[in-house]
């Protein structure tokens, strides 16, 4: 039980510190502005989306 539990934590080390491939600064830089962007422009969507409902909603209320 404890050596597969040492094996286990050996094997992730290993594996994170020697087969992965991290990001370069410059790439989580760029990744993070594609991700900042659509984050905005999908809020902007969904609010666009909201105050078409919402004045859609208060017409057809004050309507009857």
């Amino acid at each position: 039980m404890i050596q597969s539990i040492k094996t286990f934590f050996s094997e992730s080390y290993r594996e994170l510190t020697q087969e992965i491939t991290w990001p370069t600064f410059s790439e989580l830089q760029s990744s993070a502005t594609v991700v900042l962007v659509a984050s905005l422009i999908f809020a902007l969507m969904v609010g666009a989306v909201d105050v078409v409902f919402e004045k859609s909603m208060t017409w057809f209320y004050q309507s009857f």
